[in-house]
């Protein structure tokens, strides 16, 4: 069993831009589908962004389309998370997850939590007014 690990969380003030990054051991990335979810305090867990096992799927919530872009790195088994213009209802613990590829799978960006198979132990990231 492999393990997630993220790394890249921080304080930082709103607008400005954060990179965090998961980086994924014990599995060849190119078979499995990607996905951040966050969790603030008091909220219940919910999806930032998704990406399909190709890359040629995104998916992205409404709050944040426009200022985070998901992307992976097969070569190295890492995920990113570029987030820009933050604002302070960004603030959460991020999660990083994955969801291995079945054969009967599209070519598709998952966005329910209940489809991914492992999750890693998140990091913060916290926007100050």
């Amino acid at each position: 069993q492999g393990q997630l690990v993220e790394s890249g969380g921080g304080l930082v003030q709103a607008g400005g831009s954060l990179r965090i990054s998961c980086a994924v051991s014990g599995r060849t990335l190119s078979s499995y589908y990607m996905a951040w979810f966050r969790q603030a305090p008091g909220k219940e867990r919910e999806i930032a962004a998704a990406i399909s096992w190709s890359g040629g799927s995104t998916y992205y919530t409404d709050s944040v389309k426009g200022r985070f872009t998901i992307s992976r790195d097969n070569a190295k088994n890492t995920v990113y998370l570029q987030m820009s213009s933050l604002k302070p209802e960004d603030t959460a613990v991020y999660f990083c997850t994955l969801r291995r590829r079945r054969s009967y799978d599209s070519d598709t960006a998952y966005d329910a939590a209940r489809t991914y198979d492992d999750w890693g132990q998140g990091t913060q990231v916290t926007v100050s007014a």
